[in-house]
């Protein structure tokens, strides 16, 4: 296993600067968003100098990219976002080879318009349901095409919100292309707070053979995911490494969700929990 990070975590003005950042902190793989800088949640487009200039910086560091994001809201209730969000991916996805990155990360969605990150009642209905798994549909060919992995998050706000129903779609699909994106921090809702233990166990028994990536992002005692530093909150580390092992997962681990000054103490405390010596 490799610890990575999301480059967004370190902001400067520009990508060589924010890859030279993960280098400094003793880092090597990176979670790498090609999209134009202040444009919108929703699917936008590559940003072709961007993307030649991260490209760039990788061959000459050595740097790697664990994974591409192609987020973009899958179930959203306008089918013209989601057709865009479709272009967007159409334009992701044929670079993470040229990138060396197997993992395309994805949204699975909300019918919340206004947010990618927020729920709405309607999620759990059976029309999003239809909307998210057919937007995927048109989706897995391009992964096909490109030899890459789609990696879907089971994530509270959307509509694969937990292990139970991302383990339904990938019966559904049955796709080699359709991984998972293990984040302990999504699997711990406000009612296992008391035991996030067994939240977390049983999103592993249900899908540890498809997680290709996993996120370590903390998650706080009141339930709030983000925020902190692993290791300064609920999630038992080592347990998370543990299962990841006995998952047989050799992948990336990818911080996200901290601030950059926390940065250098998460990776030593996750480096120690790697090799079985934290908590």
């Amino acid at each position: 296993m490799e610890l990575g990070i999301h480059v967004g975590t370190f902001r400067r003005s520009t990508i060589e600067e924010s890859l030279q950042a993960v280098l400094d902190h003793g880092l090597q793989y990176v979670h790498l968003s090609l999209k134009r800088p202040g444009g919108p949640p929703a699917a936008d487009a590559v940003d072709p100098l961007l993307a030649a200039e991260a490209a760039r910086v990788l061959v000459e560091t050595g740097l790697r990219a664990a994974s591409l994001s192609g987020t973009f809201n899958m179930a959203h209730p306008d089918p013209s976002v989601r057709r865009r969000g479709l272009a967007w991916l159409g334009e992701v996805a044929p670079l993470a080879e040229h990138f060396g990155a197997p993992i395309v990360s994805l949204c699975t969605g909300t019918r919340n318009a206004e947010s990618m990150w927020r729920g709405h009642p309607d999620n759990a209905s059976p029309e999003a349901w239809r909307d998210f798994t057919e937007t995927l549909e048109e989706a897995l060919p391009l992964a096909e095409r490109y030899g890459v992995a789609l990696g879907i998050e089971p994530e509270p706000a959307n509509v694969v919100d937990g292990p139970q129903k991302a383990r339904r779609l990938l019966d559904e699909f049955a796709s080699p292309r359709l991984k998972i994106i293990f984040d302990p921090a999504n699997l711990v809702g406000p009612q296992s707070l008391g035991d996030p233990w067994a939240a977390i166990d049983e999103g592993f028994d249900l899908l540890g053979p498809d997680v290709v990536l996993a996120h370590a992002k903390e998650l706080a005692a009141d339930g709030t995911a983000g925020g902190l530093a692993p290791g300064a909150g609920v999630i038992d580390w080592r347990h998370v490494f543990d299962r990841l092992r006995q998952a047989g997962f050799d992948g990336c681990v990818v911080l996200h969700s901290l601030e950059e000054a926390d940065v250098r103490t998460a990776v030593r405390f996750l480096a120690r929990c790697m090799a079985g010596e934290g908590g």
